[in-house]
């Protein structure tokens, strides 16, 4: 009897830790990305959804935000932001190379804070 109890618990325990490792398949975000035009909005959520996982991308020129919908199990916010670093544009976690950023359409050219 002891050992089934000892089974069962150990049983009990492997499915508590595996269920608390599950990521949410439609976590939701946002992240704040500088940007000034439409031409801006067009490429920051074309390079945040070009990051496998993400689900919907929505970037608002008024509050210079990025609204993602992603699945956890695939990538990560810290992916995304990179991604659109790379594309120009500066984000909380990661700033554009002065490369990338000059590569954008003089319309784009936000003011950049050091």
């Amino acid at each position: 009897m002891k050992k089934l109890i000892l089974i069962l618990m150990i049983s009990f325990l492997g499915i508590t830790v595996q269920a608390q490792e599950k990521k949410n398949k439609n976590a939701k975000y946002e992240v704040s990305v500088n940007g000034n035009c439409d031409m801006c909005k067009k490429r920051i959520e074309k390079a945040a959804l070009s990051v496998k996982g993400v689900k919907s991308a929505t970037w608002h020129i008024d509050h210079q935000d990025l609204h993602l919908i992603l699945d956890e199990n695939k990538c990560t916010v810290d992916q995304v932001q990179q991604a659109v670093a790379k594309v120009g544009h500066d984000t909380v976690k990661f700033k554009a190379t002065d490369e990338d950023y000059e590569k954008l359409h003089t319309c784009c050219l936000y003011e950049r804070k050091q």
